[in-house]
């Protein structure tokens, strides 16, 4: 499990760290982003995984999202690995400049926003062409935690996992598909029922095909109507003034009357006057760390 560093900067006493690595489900290079806490130099501390939206690579997230005061506070390793299969940058040699390769050079990955490179919706694709690349689910819950715990100073049996928007619908799926494998989870603005929005239609259909009863496996709304595991308290924030809320993109409603249902604890919290940006995360990005301590912590 051979890692390569690609940059480390001193943070709030700890280092803020990206590497990469050869994936063995993706079959390409992939990059993630790891914060170690100053307790990491002395201590094994437990890991919350953070999933980030459409678009975003690791970037977005350690640049905007201000985490690392709280992680280092409470002394949690945070790892944010890149939305989809994604080459690795080359060097351009007339300008000697970093050139991002595109995607694993599938055709029509890069034609539309919200479907291909940046938008891999957590699933394991069944569908050719994505099938090959496209298995970030497994990714994330399986490789990336045993690349973690082989390399940096874990706990293995403590993590949990967040995430924003697309990653948001993720970081459900993950935890709701796994019980009693991640000790928490949360979300800013997620995409909650993604059977009954465009985004998740589109993507559904284009990786996992036309049969919709395969698509329940990757819906956090049908996923919690079925739910058997331990208790899971969800927690979610979302802005009011949201332009993807009010578009019906996220449907938060439903997932809340399902998780109501049966009895499933959810703190959901309508944020007034904040939209789906970086903005809205990092005003509420402590709460959320604490709420992970709390359950990693424990």
């Amino acid at each position: 499990m051979a890692l390569t560093q690609v940059s480390s900067n001193k943070c709030a006493g700890g280092f803020q760290k990206v590497f990469e690595h050869d994936s063995t489900e993706l079959k390409c290079k992939m990059k993630f982003a790891v914060y170690l806490p100053p307790k990491a130099e002395t201590d094994k501390c437990p890991v919350m995984y953070w999933l980030s939206g459409l678009t975003c690579t690791e970037q977005n997230f350690i640049t905007k999202a201000g985490s690392q005061l709280a992680a280092a506070e409470h002394g949690i390793i945070v790892v944010a690995p890149d939305t989809s299969p994604r080459m690795t940058t080359h060097t351009d040699l007339l300008s000697q400049t970093a050139l991002p390769y595109r995607g694993c050079n599938i055709e029509g990955e890069d034609e539309s926003w919200d479907f291909g490179t940046g938008a891999s919706f957590f699933v394991d694709a069944t569908q050719e062409p994505w099938s090959t690349n496209y298995r970030m689910y497994s990714y994330v819950t399986e490789e990336l935690p045993r690349v973690i715990n082989a390399n940096f100073p874990t706990n293995p049996d403590r993590m949990s996992i967040c995430g924003h928007s697309m990653g948001g619908h993720g970081a459900l799926v993950c935890a709701l598909k796994n019980p009693g494998k991640y000790k928490a989870v949360s979300a800013f603005a997620p995409i909650c029922n993604p059977m009954q929005c465009p985004w998740g239609q589109k993507a559904f259909s284009g990786y996992l095909g036309p049969d919709r009863s395969t698509w329940e496996a990757y819906d956090a709304t049908v996923l919690v109507a079925s739910y058997s595991g331990p208790q899971l308290d969800i927690f979610i924030d979302q802005g009011r003034d949201d332009q993807f809320l009010s578009s019906s993109q996220l449907l938060p409603d439903n997932l809340i009357a399902i998780c109501s249902e049966k009895k499933i604890p959810v703190i959901f919290r309508l944020q007034p006057g904040y939209d789906h940006s970086y903005y809205f995360i990092c005003s509420f990005m402590n709460d959320h760390i604490k709420h992970h301590a709390k359950y990693l912590n424990a």
